[in-house]
C-alpha cells in the first residue's frame, strides 16, 4: 500500500497498527520531494525531520499528528529553518522562535520536513512571484498551468501526493483558490481562531493561518489541534473551544443553502452545470437549496476594498524589512542609502507597486478618500454576507472561475472587466468578515479539478465541516489524486 497517499486519519490507523512507521513515511516524502518537479520546496529540514521520525516508535493512539510528515509555508516562523516568506528580502533569515501553531504541530509530533514555496511576501494570487520562480500544478503534467497563490507551494505539496497536511495563510483567498485548482481540501478559520503568532504578517486585520488536507475530516482533526487562545497573539480569540469532528456525520437535513447568483452565474458553464448537478444531490440528502440576489455593487466595489486596507497595512507592517537587520544588504555609505537599495533591488515590482501604493492611501492627504473609504465599505460587505448568514446556515459559491489557467494567461496584465474582477476575487468576502471558510473537490473537467467554497457564520466551524463532510459524502472526491498515483 502507498502510505503516503493516505489521509492523516488512515495513516494515524496504519500507524497505531504498526503497519508502517514515521521513520518510513518521512523517508517516503522526502524520496518524493528530491524528484518533485512542481517547484514546491523553499527550504528544507530533511536531517531533523530523519532524526525526529527514528524516535518516534510508540505510536499515541488518539493524537492524529503523531508521526505525519507534514510541510510549513515559507511566512510561518521556523525555529531553526531559514523562513523567507519567498523574498529576497529575507534571504538568510533563520528565525529563533516557532509560530504557535508550529509548536502545536511539534507537541503532537508532527515531522518538518520544511518549508513551501510561496508568492512572495504573501502578497500574490498566482504562484508565479516568489523568489524560487513558478509553482506547477501537479495535475498539468506538461507544467503550463499555474495551482494559484499565495500558498501555492503548500497547496501543490499535498495534491502531488507529497504529504496529507501542509501549513498555509490566507489573506484574500491565498488557501481556498489554489484548493479549486488542486481538488484538495482548503480552510481558513474565523479570524482569531488559530494563533497568528509567528505569522509573518502581510496585512494585519485580513490574515488569517489555515491548511490544505485530503479530506474534511482531516480538518476538523487539525483545527482541534490548532484552535485555542494564545496570549502572545492579541487578535486570538477567547470564545470556547469545541470538538470539531462530533457533528461531521450529523448529515445535511433541514440545512439551508444559499447561492449568491451574482457570482455562480460568473462562473464557466459546464462548472455551472456540476455545481447545478451537486446541488440537486444535495437538495435529495435534505438540504434546502434557495438562489439569492447580492448588491453587484458591493461585489465590484470588494477587491478595491481589498486591495486598499492590505496595501495599507502591509506598508506599516513591512517597514521593518530594512535590509539592515537581516536579509539580502546592498551597499551604502548611509543606513539610509543601505535601507533604500536594498528594500529597491530585493522587492519585485509587484511588492513596490502595493507598497508605494499603501503608503500613498494612508498618507494625511490621501487617508479619508482611500483607506476611510474603504473600511466603510468593508463595513457594508461584511454587513451583507451577515445578513444572508442570518437566514442560511452556509453559502455555496464556485471556488474558481474555472480550472487552473495557464501560466500565459495568469501573466496577462492586462485590465479585466469588472465580472472577471468579481468571480476571481469574491472569495475575499470571506476574509474582509473573519467568515470560516472551506473549498472541497467538486469534480473535473478536461482532467483538471474544480472546486465549491462553503462559507459560515465566525465561530461556526463544527456545522461547516458537518455540512463540507455531507458534501464530500457526495462528490467523494478527496482521494481520487492518490487514486491515480497508484496506477502510474
Amino acid at each position: 500500500m502507498e502510505y503516503i497517499n493516505l489521509t492523516i486519519f488512515e495513516m494515524h490507523k496504519a500507524l497505531v497498527a504498526k503497519e508502517v512507521t514515521p521513520l518510513q513515511l518521512t523517508e517516503a516524502a522526502i524520496k518524493l520531494l528530491k524528484k518533485d518537479k512542481n517547484n514546491v520546496l523553499e527550504a528544507d529540514n530533511f536531517a531533523n525531520a530523519l532524526l525526529e521520525a527514528e524516535k518516534l516508535t510508540e505510536p499515541e493512539e488518539g493524537n492524529v499528528f503523531w508521526g505525519i510528515p507534514i510541510l510549513i509555508k515559507d511566512n510561518i516562523s521556523t525555529k531553526g529553518i531559514e523562513t523567507t516568506a519567498s523574498s529576497q528580502v529575507l534571504e538568510g533569515y533563520i528565525p529563533l522562535f516557532d509560530a504557535t501553531v508550529v509548536s502545536k504541530l511539534k507537541e503532537a509530533k508532527a515531522i518538518i520536513l520544511g518549508k513551501t514555496t510561496m508568492d512572495e511576501l504573501g502578497m500574490g494570487g498566482s504562484g508565479l512571484t516568489g523568489k524560487k520562480g513558478t509553482i506547477y500544478n501537479p495535475w498539468d503534467e506538461s507544467k503550463k498551468r499555474i495551482i494559484g497563490g499565495s500558498s501555492g507551494g503548500s497547496a501543490a505539496a499535498v495534491a502531488a501526493g507529497i504529504v496529507p497536511f501542509s501549513l498555509a495563510s490566507d489573506t484574500g483567498d491565498s488557501i481556498r483558490k489554489p484548493a479549486g485548482h488542486a481538488g484538495l481540501v482548503g480552510f481558513k478559520p474565523t479570524w482569531g481562531r488559530i494563533s497568528r503568532y509567528g505569522l509573518f504578517t502581510f496585512a494585519s486585520s485580513l490574515d488569517h493561518v489555515g491548511y490544505f488536507t485530503r479530506s474534511t475530516l482531516d480538518a476538523a482533526l487539525a483545527l482541534n489541534l490548532l484552535a485555542g487562545h494564545d496570549e502572545k497573539d492579541l487578535s486570538s480569540a477567547k470564545r470556547p473551544l469545541e470538538d470539531y469532528t462530533a457533528r461531521i456525520n450529523n448529515g445535511l437535513s433541514g440545512i439551508k443553502i444559499a447561492v449568491i447568483n451574482e457570482v455562480f452565474e460568473l462562473a464557466d458553464k459546464k462548472y455551472q452545470e456540476f455545481m447545478l448537478q451537486n446541488l440537486g444531490e444535495l437538495e435529495k440528502a435534505g438540504a434546502i437549496i434557495n438562489r439569492i440576489n447580492i448588491d453587484k455593487k458591493l461585489l465590484e466595489a470588494l477587491f478595491p476594498t481589498y486591495y486598499i486596507i492590505s496595501c495599507a497595512e502591509a506598508s506599516s507592517n513591512n517597514a521593518r524589512l530594512d535590509g539592515i537587520k537581516y536579509g539580502k544588504q546592498s551597499e551604502g555609505a548611509t543606513y539610509e542609502e543601505i535601507m533604500i537599495k536594498s528594500r529597491s533591488e530585493s522587492f519585485s515590482d509587484q511588492i513596490k507597486e502595493r507598497m508605494v501604493f499603501g503608503a500613498y492611501a494612508l498618507n494625511k492627504n490621501n487617508r479619508e478618500h482611500y483607506y476611510d473609504s474603504a473600511l466603510k465599505v468593508r463595513r457594508l460587505i461584511v454587513d451583507a454576507y451577515s445578513k444572508i448568514l442570518e437566514e442560511y446556515d452556509v453559502i455555496y459559491v464556485p471556488a474558481t472561475k474555472d480550472v487552473a489557467p495557464t501560466i500565459s494567461d495568469a501573466s496577462n496584465r492586462s485590465t479585466p472587466s469588472s465580472d472577471e474582477m468579481i468571480i476571481s476575487n469574491h472569495l475575499g468576502a470571506a476574509n474582509l468578515g473573519g467568515f470560516p471558510s472551506i473549498t472541497l473537490p467538486l469534480g473535473f473537467k478536461y482532467n483538471l479539478p474544480l472546486g465549491i467554497n462553503l462559507t459560515v457564520k465566525p465561530f461556526e466551524e463544527a456545522k461547516l465541516f458537518q455540512i463540507a463532510q455531507g458534501v464530500e459524502n457526495i462528490t467523494g472526491q478527496f482521494n481520487l489524486f492518490a487514486n491515480r498515483r497508484k496506477k502510474q
